[in-house]
């Protein structure tokens, strides 16, 4: 098995076998241990998993969304990538505009009643097609609030005055290597409120030693099966950008979490993925240039990437 994978097989070991069942805010009940850290080094490849297909488009232009600073679906769906669709599609399902069959709990109703699935999903494409053709919709049911791209471009005070963290902390690599001040958050108290989902991923730190780059994730909260081999391999895709942007070496990516679960309802799936053997990791290369604040999907090349299948499991919101 490539070390990327086992790391990871042995996070879900790990809570399998020492983890404490708890009650969640989303009714669903998790399987969960608190801190670990997990050490990815780049030479060896890039950690997209290999033991189930994880889907590098997906994760590259949400994370050009979080650069670019947007905090609207309608970049994503574009795309179609419909990661943040169900907070968005909660926000006008639960609103007093919403006309059509009730949608309380679509996430489980939909995995448990085949019938309302077909109905959830009629009304899913009627959002997203929506969120696409109606500026006026868009801006009013497809906007997060003020999630990752927020906070990493446009982070407000207390003053009211803005920071551009991301390309504050890009320079102060380049002009500052040594310093240990290198760090991002999106943590920002003050505007959790105003945020579709509070960030999970919620501050990083990057490091520069003999002309190498590593960056240090802290991750208050993983869905384990479903989120964080997407968070791993965006945050190793970030880490490489600001290495290229910086003239550095991608290094190490550490991910450090704090509450660490498995739904209940994904055993079965972490279960099917613990059973595979892994390939060897693919490659990544960035083409042309432009500067990591310019960049399209169309930038990036994903070199060798064989996986086993996806392996479904629900959402929970």
């Amino acid at each position: 098995m490539n070390t990327f994978d086992d790391t990871y097989h042995d996070l879900m070991r790990k809570i399998k076998s020492e983890g404490s069942y708890k009650d969640d805010r989303t009714g669903t009940g998790t399987y969960s241990l608190f801190g670990h850290q997990m050490r990815f080094d780049l030479k060896e490849g890039f950690p997209l998993l290999t033991t189930k297909k994880v889907l590098f488009k997906m994760l590259a232009t949400e994370l050009i969304w979080f650069i670019r600073g947007d905090t609207n679906i309608r970049f994503l769906l574009q795309y179609n990538n419909n990661i943040w669709n169900e907070w968005a599609f909660k926000n006008w399902v639960e609103s007093a505009e919403y006309e059509g069959p009730d949608m309380t709990d679509f996430g489980r109703r939909a995995l448990e009643d085949a019938s309302f699935n077909e109905t959830y999903k009629k009304e899913m494409t009627r959002f997203k097609n929506k969120i696409l053709e109606d500026d006026a919709f868009a801006e009013k049911y497809g906007d997060l609030g003020n999630v990752y791209g927020k906070q990493w471009r446009h982070w407000q005070g207390p003053d009211g005055s803005f920071t551009d963290q991301l390309k504050n902390v890009v320079e102060s690599i380049k002009k500052n290597p040594d310093s240990r001040r290198h760090i991002v958050t999106a943590w920002n108290p003050a505007e959790i409120d105003g945020m579709a989902l509070p960030p999970c991923h919620a501050f990083f730190q990057f490091y520069v030693n003999d002309g190498k780059l590593s960056l240090q994730l802290y991750q208050r909260s993983g869905d384990v099966f479903l989120g964080v081999p997407f968070n791993i391999a965006s945050y190793a895709l970030l880490l490489e950008l600001v290495a290229r942007e910086c003239g550095l070496e991608a290094h190490e990516f550490i991910h450090t979490l704090g509450d660490a679960h498995i739904y209940t309802n994904h055993m079965d799936a972490v279960n099917e993925q613990l059973a595979r053997e892994s390939f060897s990791p693919p490659k990544i290369k960035i083409k042309g240039n432009r500067s990591m604040f310019e960049l399209e999907y169309e930038d990036f090349e994903v070199i060798d990437y064989e996986s086993h299948p996806y392996i479904k499991a629900p959402i929970a919101v």
